[in-house]
């Protein structure tokens, strides 16, 4: 019975199953060996906790470092391990693993969840589920090996600085954010022996696996490299570059974040925070003491997010290059959308916008949420929803003041920004049906 729930509907299976899981590591987190104290985690924390580990977001309601115990931690990290792969690739390796066999629509919603080119196979889709996680676990290590020596030296015991280097790179590479240290990387805000390997972490598993494959396979050979690749890497070298001179610009002379540095560490944190505010969640600064401007264009970043089929939230740099290139087509008359010697079909800008008006809708309902719940201001509603729905986890600590209710809007929009866009984009694809005849067409005006 399980087989067959497996194979027909590998949409449901990866529903059912990230429910199972948070449902699972909430009950974990809820355990008294989990908390430091020895006593029962509040159900609404564990809870909340487990959906931001889960959903690889990184907001927290109590301190990762004070509050949970070893057992707490590890139970954390290995949520975000597990949460990282996404639904598709964990709905996939489940069936693997149940039935022994994918399937044809199995197939079709794993190659569709990497992306895989046209010229792969079926067959192969098997094959390159392993090599993802094999290559997750492999660039986790690297991370971890990178970062060890530095604790070390920094002077913790070995178990601690092996532990902090293991979480970090787990941490980092699924654009989660939770750190164990209690006062975060405020401590490290110079050391680039730190910073540098969370900052490659971060940008790798934004990426995306279907680029990070198309890397391995062809390397700085582009003429290979799918259109994907080429406008997942082409847009978020834009937001990087653009994301640092603007954030420079913004906080440049602000006396409450880098206003006091020199020129030289203003650059690293102005680098860092580009990196960071598109899914990463690590923080060098307090976010609330940031300009207005500033918020504004970590939210604007934030909500667009890192690549498709990767570790990162938000709406997709793809589906910010397909919007672009069809307001550029319908500015010169073309009927096509073109780029780099490729046309995209039509049907993708409808999912284009489809994930665009229902992110911006779910931000807009749980904001208006949160207004009511607890009173705060538009500016730190905004920024706590849109970080929670681009699973970011960036905060202006609303997340810790807010009631029981509260956390939980925050908890279903982080819940609904890891999956919801995803499978909506996936069903868009997948489901397509013909029609045998066509209405008489009329053109509403527009704008």
């Amino acid at each position: 019975m399980i087989a067959d729930f497996t194979v027909r509907s590998p949409a449901r299976l990866a529903l059912f199953a990230f429910v199972l899981v948070i449902a699972l590591f909430s009950s974990l987190l809820s355990l008294p060996a989990a908390s430091a104290s020895g006593e029962r985690t509040a159900f609404v924390d564990a809870f909340f906790t487990a959906v931001s580990a889960v959903c690889v977001t990184g907001l927290t309601v109590v301190s990762t470092a004070t509050h949970w115990s070893f057992f707490g931690q590890l139970v954390m990290i290995i949520a975000v391990f597990v949460g990282g792969l996404g639904i598709l690739t964990l709905a996939s390796v489940l069936s693997l693993a149940v039935s022994k066999r994918l399937g044809v629509r199995g197939k079709l919603m794993a190659q569709n969840s990497m992306n895989t080119s046209a010229a792969s196979t079926l067959g192969e889709v098997g094959s390159l589920l392993r090599i993802v996680i094999t290559t997750s676990v492999a660039i986790e290590v690297a991370l971890a090996l990178m970062l060890i020596p530095r604790f070390l030296i920094l002077g913790e015991p070995f178990s601690q600085a092996l532990w902090h280097g293991v979480f970090y790179s787990i941490s980092a590479f699924n654009n989660a954010g939770f750190t164990p240290h209690s006062d975060g990387l405020v401590p490290y805000e110079m050391d680039l022996w730190i910073l540098v390997p969370l900052m490659l972490g971060v940008f790798l598993g934004s990426l995306g696996f279907p680029v990070l494959m198309v890397l391995l396979a062809h390397r700085f050979n582009s003429k290979k490299w799918t259109l994907h690749a080429k406008l997942t890497l082409l847009v978020t070298g834009i937001l990087l570059v653009g994301g640092t001179l603007l954030w420079a610009a913004a906080e440049w002379s602000n006396p409450n974040t880098i206003g006091g540095l020199n020129a030289g560490d203003k650059v690293i944190h102005s680098v860092f925070a580009s990196v960071m505010t598109r899914s990463g969640g690590f923080n060098l600064v307090d976010q609330g003491e940031m300009n207005q401007v500033t918020m504004l264009l970590t939210n604007a970043l934030m909500f667009a997010g890192g690549g498709s089929a990767s570790t990162a939230g938000g709406i997709k740099v793809t589906t910010i290059a397909v919007m672009f290139l069809a307001i550029f087509a319908e500015a010169r008359g073309d009927t096509d959308l073109r780029a780099f010697g490729r046309r995209i079909p039509e049907g993708t800008m409808r999912v284009a916008i489809s994930v665009i008006v229902l992110g911006a809708t779910l931000v807009m309902l749980a904001t208006a949420s949160l207004l009511i719940i607890s009173g705060t201001s538009l500016s730190r509603a905004l920024f706590e929803s849109i970080s929670a729905f681009a699973t970011v986890g960036l905060s202006t600590n609303l997340s810790a003041e807010m009631p029981p209710s509260g956390k939980y809007v925050l908890a279903a929009l982080m819940f609904a920004g890891r999956i919801g866009t995803i499978t909506l984009a996936s069903a868009l694809t997948l489901r397509q049906r013909n029609q045998l005849y066509h209405f008489p067409e009329e053109r509403p005006i527009i704008g």
